[in-house]
C-alpha cells in the first residue's frame, strides 16, 4: 500500500512560479512511475505529467509542455513538478499518482494509488 501527500500548492499571479511535491510512503516506490493530474471546477481530470521509474522517461500535455517540469527522487521518495510561467487556466486541484508499473502512462485508469491533491491557484 502506498501512500502519497502532495505539498507545495497555493496562490500565484499570472508569469509566476509553484513547485508542488509528493511523498510517498508504503511500499515500494523507485520501481513505480510516477504522473501529475489535475482537475479544475466543472471540468474533467486531465493528464499533466509523467515520469518513469528511474526518471529516463517523461511524459507531457500539450498544454504544460515547455513550461512544466517532472522529476523524482528516488532516494527521498519524492516526485516534483516544477511550474514555470503559469496562467489563470491551471487553476486546479493538482494530484499526484503511483503506478504498479515502470513505464509512463498518460491515463488516470493505469494508476492505482493517488493523492489528496493540493490547490493551485493562479491569478491573472
Amino acid at each position: 500500500q502506498v501512500q502519497l501527500v502532495e505539498s507545495g500548492g497555493g496562490l500565484v499571479q499570472a508569469g509566476g512560479s509553484l513547485r508542488l511535491s509528493c511523498a510517498a510512503s508504503g511500499g515500494t516506490f523507485s520501481n513505480r512511475a510516477m504522473g501529475w493530474f489535475r482537475q479544475a471546477p466543472g471540468k474533467e481530470r486531465e493528464f499533466v505529467a509523467a515520469i518513469s521509474w528511474s526518471g529516463g522517461s517523461t511524459a507531457y500535455a500539450d498544454s504544460v509542455k515547455g513550461r512544466f517540469t517532472i522529476s523524482r527522487d528516488n532516494g527521498k521518495k519524492i516526485v516534483y513538478l516544477q511550474m514555470n510561467s503559469l496562467k489563470p487556466e491551471d487553476t486546479a486541484v493538482y494530484s499526484c499518482a503511483a503506478r504498479t508499473a515502470r513505464a509512463v502512462s498518460t491515463s488516470f485508469n493505469e494508476y492505482g494509488y493517488w493523492g489528496q491533491g493540493a490547490q493551485v491557484t493562479v491569478s491573472s
